[in-house]
């Protein structure tokens, strides 16, 4: 780009900042172009890399303030029996825009904690006075999409750290903010991709570790899960506000499910970093026509049916990431891994070692062949906690418990998180890079480096440590 074109591009940014990809997107090369070129101008010299294996001092019991008591609120408050009963833990603070929520969520808080929580409900920012306490740790946020990157940074501006349901940034220019905010405040902002601690995940995660797979060359993630009756559903996402994301925008909108223990088996910002990705969804069927049945105003949507994206790495492994939440398919997460020694996909779970003999009639090992991996190569976190994993089956088989009582432990003792800023940022600009290259044909479009380089040096993965 020269200069004469780089000044009239700076002059232009304000007008793509905070826009979609698909309201920037015009089916043109030139127009994919100039979007990778903002991108670009948005990325310089903003990623330190600080906060890589950043530990704050240790947090002798941690006080949590928790935002957003919908469904998936509910769910989360209940993973901290075992926190609170030894004095890991408390929640201090309670927030929601309905009063009902709050005070349903601390009538089950007193069954753990018999004092409760102070509730902050009726006020569109009511959860910024209890952001602005002097007295809570970390914030976890579980609120509609569009809320999240604002409440992050909100609350590490008010010295808090944040944990953030999936995705943590809607847009490119959000993903650089929230860098750019942790990375000054020396706040964790921390992506809740609770399928990285599931046991499967975890389990293959350790094989890998430990060299069953040898080196790893593919795999694919994905999010398969039919939707429409909860998102069709009044009285399920609050103002259906899921819906509405499907009705405007084309791509892949939720990418951690795939994507998170995918890149921790690929060592992603760990020795490798995703390098660029082409993204195409099939056209739109299953919703409208569901729409239609229940009589939903929109009748036509923007996302189609089945998004397909492939990401190449730095050091050529491929990725593909799937996500599906039109269809009536059994739910996926398709868990796939391909080494040079073995071979895992899930959904049901299946393992084949051997590959490497150059052998004929390759099949997935039997009943008890596979056992035997289960048990050999179990994870040690699951092991130490199966007991209090199967008491906490609701939080979706125990993966949610696991990922709450790593991050407690983990500010506790003072240690690093499991998922990183940069892992966060990483998985949730997927989104936007996606309907960028849907918008415009398919292209290729680059992924920038989010962790400021520090993704070069090899380091093992943080859920591979064993804490008490």
């Amino acid at each position: 780009m020269n200069r004469k074109s780089f000044l009239n591009l700076t002059a232009r940014v304000g007008l793509f900042l905070g826009l979609t990809p698909t309201l920037l997107a015009g089916n043109s090369r030139e127009n994919l172009q100039e979007v990778e070129a903002v991108n670009t101008l948005l990325g310089s010299n903003k990623a330190l890399g600080n906060m890589v294996n950043f530990a704050d001092k240790p947090i002798e019991k941690v006080r949590v303030g928790m935002i957003g008591m919908g469904n998936r609120g509910s769910v989360l408050i209940q993973m901290f029996e075992y926190l609170i009963k030894h004095k890991h833990a408390e929640i201090v603070a309670l927030s929601d825009l309905k009063e009902d929520k709050v005070t349903k969520n601390n009538d089950y808080l007193k069954t753990m904690q018999p004092e409760g929580a102070d509730l902050y409900f009726g006020d569109e920012d009511a959860w910024k006075k209890m952001a602005k306490r002097d007295d809570i740790d970390i914030l976890i946020i579980a609120t509609p999409w569009n809320f999240h990157t604002e409440m992050c940074v909100y609350g590490m501006e008010h010295n808090k750290h944040v944990a953030c349901e999936q995705p943590i940034a809607l847009t490119l220019q959000d993903c650089w903010k929230l860098i750019e905010v942790a990375e000054r405040t020396k706040k964790h902002c921390m992506y809740m991709e609770n399928c990285c601690f599931n046991s499967e995940e975890l389990w293959i995660l350790n094989m890998i570790n430990e060299g069953v797979f040898g080196d790893i060359n593919h795999a694919e993630g994905a999010y398969i899960h039919d939707l429409r009756k909860h998102m069709l559903d009044a009285n399920y996402y609050e103002d259906q506000w899921r819906i509405k994301h499907h009705e405007t925008n084309n791509g892949n909108f939720y990418t951690g499910h795939g994507l998170g223990p995918v890149s921790s088996y690929m060592d992603i910002g760990r020795g490798d970093n995703y390098d660029h990705l082409v993204s195409m969804s099939s056209r739109e069927q299953s919703l409208s026509e569901a729409a239609k049945k229940e009589n939903y105003k929109t009748r036509k949507f923007a996302c189609g049916d089945m998004n397909t994206s492939l990401i190449k790495t730095k050091k050529g492994k491929t990725i593909m990431l799937q996500f599906d939440t039109h269809t009536g398919r059994p739910y996926s997460r398709l868990n796939t891994v391909t080494g040079t020694k073995a071979v895992h996909e899930g959904y049901p779970s299946r393992l084949y070692v051997g590959h490497a003999e150059l052998q004929w009639g390759h099949s997935w090992l039997k009943d008890e062949e596979y056992k035997d991996y289960r048990e050999r190569y179990d994870h040690p976190l699951w092991k130490k906690l199966r007991t209090q994993i199967d008491a906490n089956a609701v939080g979706h088989g125990g993966m949610d418990f696991v990922m709450i009582y790593r991050m407690m432990r983990c500010l506790n003792q003072g240690l690093p998180l499991d998922i990183n800023l940069y892992d966060s940022v990483m998985w949730s600009a997927i989104t936007p890079l996606s309907e960028m290259s849907v918008a415009n044909n398919s292209a290729s479009t680059k992924i920038p480096d989010f962790t400021g380089g520090t993704w070069e040096t090899p380091r093992e993965n943080e859920v591979l440590r064993d804490i008490m």
